[in-house]
């Protein structure tokens, strides 16, 4: 509903738009006023507020605060923005997915594929130059910037994952021409990453943020020259839900910038130092059990699995 009113209001009368703005701004305070206060906030008019009910599609203003009242309110708080209360596993798994699937495709549709291409560029470009690459996250963006890390140094680049505010300040201040900061942030208002966004913009290097568009670390990025958003917009509210969808966003950026970053760098350097770390790994694994000669009851009893 709230999506579907944004996208709506280009084309809205400029009184209407007030209303419009007004109601994204606080949906759920929009619900609970009444006609008089929203008239007076919108500095409009009684009868306007009603006509932007009609005009987004609504029988008036009781049904259009009765339909939003139950879209403000969707989900369990703190849980899941889809999941209702008595929800059985067959409902999860459909309403869980479908969510998270929506998510994705939404993003594969809107991803501003510019600022991908540039990421993947200097982060190759720093990869192959033996410069830095320090992935930025606090809480549940830590998880993610550890993955990233996880991923990267598997490419044989310099890289570390840094989840400690005082740790940050210190390795954004180490940072310098060359080298890149990607910081991940669900909400994008958390004071140490903003911190690390202008310490390692002041410092020169390039500074990517996978966060909101609209959110204050993103317009942090946009300051620097050699700043890069890579947007992860969603519908889900950081203030009211455990990041779920954002996190798979998230992850699915670090796995595109992984992957582009391994097509730069190349097959002839990548492909020797993956193999020989796969056969290296398979000495950590269990030896296979010959399940025919255990059946069988032949063969040494004493051979160890």
């Amino acid at each position: 509903m709230l999506e579907r009113i944004r996208a709506a209001i280009p084309a809205l009368p400029p009184a209407e738009q007030r209303v419009a703005r007004l109601l994204l701004s606080d949906p759920r305070g929009f619900a609970g006023l009444p006609v008089t206060e929203l008239a007076l906030r919108a500095s409009t008019s009684k009868p306007t507020v009603v006509r932007f009910c009609r005009s987004v599609g609504y029988d008036g203003l009781a049904d259009f605060k009765l339909k939003l009242a139950g879209n403000v309110n969707e989900g369990v708080p703190f849980v899941h923005r889809s999941v209702d209360d008595d929800d059985g596993a067959a409902e999860l798994i459909v309403k869980v997915v479908d969510n998270a699937v929506a998510a994705l495709l939404r993003y594969r549709n809107a991803a501003g594929h510019p600022a991908v291409e540039k990421a993947i560029a200097a982060l190759a470009a720093a990869g192959q130059a033996g410069r830095r690459i320090e992935f930025y996250g606090v809480g549940n963006s830590g998880i993610v910037a550890q993955d990233a890390q996880h991923k990267f140094f598997r490419l044989g680049v310099t890289c570390a994952a840094v989840s400690d505010g005082h740790v940050q300040v210190m390795s954004a201040t180490m940072l310098g021409e060359g080298d890149c900061a990607v910081i991940f942030s669900n909400s994008g208002r958390s004071r140490d990453l903003l911190d690390v966004a202008e310490i390692a913009r002041k410092k020169g290097a390039t500074v990517m943020a996978v966060t909101a568009s609209a959110s204050p670390l993103a317009r942090e990025v946009r300051l620097g020259a050699h700043g890069l958003l890579l947007a992860a917009d969603h519908p889900e509210d950081a203030d009211r839900y455990s990041p779920m969808v954002s996190r798979l966003l998230h992850l699915m950026i670090v796995d595109i910038l992984t992957t582009g970053v391994a097509l730069r760098l190349g097959s002839a350097r990548l492909r020797p130092m993956l193999q020989e770390i796969k056969k290296n790994l398979r000495s950590k694994r269990y030896a296979e059990v010959d399940t025919r000669r255990s059946v069988s009851g032949k063969g040494n009893s004493d051979a160890t699995p």
